[in-house]
């Protein structure tokens, strides 16, 4: 597959991946704990989900430079 996007906005596409992923387990892992299997479980996943990733993906862009920062003080560089 050829790239597509441009360098710039890699940042912004890291963070959309990794707060829809994380928000995507997460929120379905807590909709399995509090409703187990069932029939409703699909549905009700989506709508925790969405909203959680709405969430999660400004967090992620706004947390991740001070992440960053906080660890480039603690990890040894080659």
């Amino acid at each position: 597959m050829k790239p597509f996007l441009p360098r710039k906005y890699e940042h912004i596409a890291f963070g959309l991946m990794l707060s829809g992923l994380m928000s995507f387990l997460v929120s379905g892992f807590a909709t399995l704990i509090s409703l187990g299997v069932s029939a409703e479980f699909p549905l009700s996943w989506l709508k925790a989900w969405l909203p959680s990733w709405m969430l999660a993906f400004p967090v992620v862009l706004v947390v991740a430079p001070f992440v960053r920062r906080v660890l480039s003080g603690i990890v040894i560089r080659d």
